[in-house]
């Protein structure tokens, strides 16, 4: 075999391992060893929770967080609702501070998020905390099904599920049977496998949760406070379970150069995270969760965009090669799927081409996006204040 034959099947390898192979791994060894041990000590009353929403000029959509998080199904005496509203210079501050319910921190200057939620955790009163973003929806019993993962001491997190609503104006790439509601489905599958064999390797921001006493605050430059935190606590020899019974529902992008904006952005936060939680790599440490983190969050965003232009380049410098007729029907197999993704670009809403390059579209649009994301980690322009992405609006009641 010549060099681009091992390149080439050494990148469709690893392609395949991050987004399936390790899945399939992980799945089965659950279903040969069981699931990791579970060990509930049943509280006597619900534990108390505070709940943490920061929110960012959010007035077109924080009266309805308010009036959903104030209707969740959890005794009202062992929650704390606690709404940052750092930097707002629009009327969120003003609608939260109408409820008496919810205590508002507001200081005038826009730090980011995380230093949000830092000071949010500061004046914590109870030992679990919750986080959601201002823009999503939950379930009525999300904080019940959290809560009750705590039962057991090594619990240290508990992520829940993001579900992509309907919306009057989203794309048929961004909305839920497209591209975006797809991967998410797809993640949310991946989660339930990796939380059965030891971790969920990262929490989504919509919904998620921490022990307070396991919190660790974080740089203000941070870009994925949900992923670095949730990971830091695991690696400290915790779990992050996943709880698919608790779920955030949030509107889909609003376009897809919203998406994109979207998505250079955690691509660029995903290289910041790798920097920052590099003891993970340290396999003998946790070796479960080592294994999950490499094979579901390094090779997704630092190996597996650059492999698949690795692919495609080996198979076409293989075309010459005495078993060059697998080599062809490879390279036509990439340029079948390219092309597809190339041809969704027209715009042909409601045809049956225009489904069909769906998927293969989505798959070449965040690829293209991590690389894009890369240039932008690689520059340093990415801060922790960042111009928020547009949402579609909801389908009205």
């Amino acid at each position: 075999m010549q060099p681009w034959q091992y390149i080439f099947l050494i990148s469709c390898g690893i392609v395949f391992y991050n987004y399936a192979g390790y899945a399939l791994m992980a799945w089965l060894f659950t279903k040969l060893a069981g699931k990791y041990p579970f060990r509930p000590i049943p509280p006597d009353r619900p534990p108390g929770v505070t709940f943490i929403v920061a929110a960012y000029n959010e007035a077109d959509w924080i009266e309805e967080k308010l009036r959903n998080s104030l209707e969740l199904n959890y005794p009202a005496e062992a929650i704390e609702f606690l709404f940052v509203t750092d930097g707002s210079t629009d009327e969120t501050p003003a609608i939260v501070s109408r409820h008496p319910r919810v205590r508002l921190l507001h200081e005038p200057a826009r730090k980011g998020k995380a230093a949000a939620m830092n000071r949010a955790v500061q004046t914590a009163t109870y030992d679990i905390l919750i986080f959601s973003d201002a823009n999503t929806t939950l379930n009525k019993d999300a904080i019940g099904n959290i809560v009750r993962h705590y039962a057991d001491p090594k619990t240290g997190g508990v992520a829940g599920e993001k579900k992509v609503l309907d919306t009057p104006t989203a794309g048929a790439t961004t909305g839920p049977g497209g591209g975006e509601g797809l991967y998410w489905k797809y993640e949310s599958r991946l989660k339930h496998i990796d939380s059965d064999f030891y971790s969920v390797v990262g929490a989504a921001g919509e919904l998620f949760s921490l022990r307070r006493n396991l919190f660790e605050p974080m740089p203000e430059n941070t870009i994925l406070d949900d992923f670095v935190l949730s990971l830091k606590v695991a690696d400290k020899g915790f779990r992050i379970l996943y709880e698919p019974d608790a779920f955030a529902w949030e509107t889909p992008s609003f376009s897809l150069r919203e998406e994109q904006k979207r998505k250079i952005r955690i691509a660029a936060g995903g290289f910041q995270s790798i920097a920052m939680l590099l003891p993970l790599l340290a396999f003998w440490r946790h070796p479960r969760l080592s294994y999950l983190y490499i094979s579901h969050r390094v090779l997704r965003w630092a190996i597996s965009p650059f492999c698949l232009i690795l692919a495609l380049v080996s198979s076409a410098f293989s075309l010459a090669a005495p078993t060059g007729s697998f080599y062809q029907l490879c390279f036509a197999a990439q340029l079948l799927f390219y092309g597809l993704a190339a041809l969704y670009t027209l715009h042909l809403p409601g045809t049956r081409i225009n489904k069909i390059c769906r998927i293969p579209y989505y798959f070449t649009f965040m690829n293209v996006s991590v690389i894009l994301g890369f240039i932008r980690f690689c520059k340093g322009r990415q801060s922790g204040v960042w111009e928020k992405a547009k949402r579609a609006q909801a389908v009205p009641d």
